[in-house]
């Protein structure tokens, strides 16, 4: 039996992962380490992606930040597989609690290999980085050999990490991945970003809740996914043991402005009489555009996107009533 480690599991890339996962007919344990007490929401999620049986699931409450802990459990358990999907996840939470944001991100991180080590278990592990360690705008799409250039303390880290990664593989020979992942949504994204905010918004423009929706920028260009391809392409990295850094998004690049009118024109409204722009609201050094070029990871895997930008949105809009 594979033993599967998913940390932050109940956040939308752990809880895609664990459905996918739990629908396979292998013999397989997983577990996830959560730092949340109720668990409702989240087996219910599991249950709206089709999932019954829970049996082979199981979820722990471990500090990440505590290293004692950390690797007692990797000694014992002896995991096969990582996915380290934990720590902070808001590039905003890092801008105005900086050094907090660092300290989890590479403490997680370190203290995760650092017991693989010690224990003599160089499993399989993938590390979540992001696209925001590139902040620089440019036409030509973002692979693995653009420079980083970052532009918030939540970058720093991931860089950090990321540019551990090839130490790693280099020293020890082991099977690490970089998942460089650029935007990617679902029904189960927080509130407080952006395509759920525009969403909530417009809903509420509709029924008489509100009366505007205010934003930094229509002009904006990114490279939105659908989070279940996304974690489609990082089960398929692990299976096919390529260690080094991969770019994962769609490659296809969709302006804010796209993105507002798909969600109002849905409520059948018209986005022009409630947007107002405020760019205040944006970060500094953000670029106006930023689109992945994920051709090393489909030309080893032969995996397509497979829900276009539309009806990601459409999905979003409809399982989030």
């Amino acid at each position: 039996m594979k033993n599967i480690l998913i940390t932050g599991i109940t956040g939308q890339d752990g809880l895609f992962l664990t459905s996918k996962l739990l629908k396979m007919d292998v013999p397989i344990k997983i577990t996830g380490i959560s730092r949340q007490y109720n668990l409702d929401t989240f087996y219910s999620n599991l249950k709206s992606l089709g999932n019954k049986d829970f049996s082979s699931l199981q979820i722990l409450n471990i500090d990440l930040l505590k290293y004692d802990d950390i690797f007692k459990f990797i000694s014992e358990v002896k995991p096969e597989e990582i996915y380290n999907f934990s720590g902070p996840s808001s590039v905003y939470d890092s801008i105005l609690n900086p050094s907090i944001s660092k300290y989890q991100i590479i403490t997680i991180f370190d203290n995760l290999i650092n017991a693989c080590i010690e224990s003599k278990n160089l499993v399989s592990f993938f590390q979540a980085s992001s696209s925001e360690i590139y902040s620089s705008s440019s036409d030509v799409p973002i692979d693995e050999e653009t420079e980083p250039m970052t532009n918030s303390p939540y970058a720093e880290a991931k860089l950090a990490n990321h540019l551990k990664i090839q130490k790693l593989n280099e020293d020890f020979n082991w099977n690490i991945i970089s998942g460089i992942m650029f935007n990617h949504e679902s029904e189960f994204r927080g509130k407080k970003y952006l395509i759920s905010k525009i969403i909530n918004s417009a809903r509420n423009i509709k029924e008489h809740k509100e009366t505007e929706l205010v934003i930094g920028s229509l002009e904006y260009i990114r490279d939105w996914s659908f989070a279940g391809d996304i974690v489609n392409s990082i089960y398929e990295l692990m299976r096919l043991k390529s260690s080094g850094a991969y770019v994962i998004g769609s490659g296809v690049g969709n302006s804010i402005e796209t993105l507002v009118n798909l969600v109002f024109s849905y409520f059948d409204l018209e986005y022009t009489e409630y947007v107002k722009i405020d760019d205040t609201l944006l970060r500094k050094g953000d670029p106006i555009v930023k689109i992945a070029n994920p051709k090393k990871l489909k030309d080893l895997s032969k995996l397509e996107t497979y829900l276009s930008f539309d009806n990601l949105i459409v999905r979003c809009i409809e399982k989030t009533c």
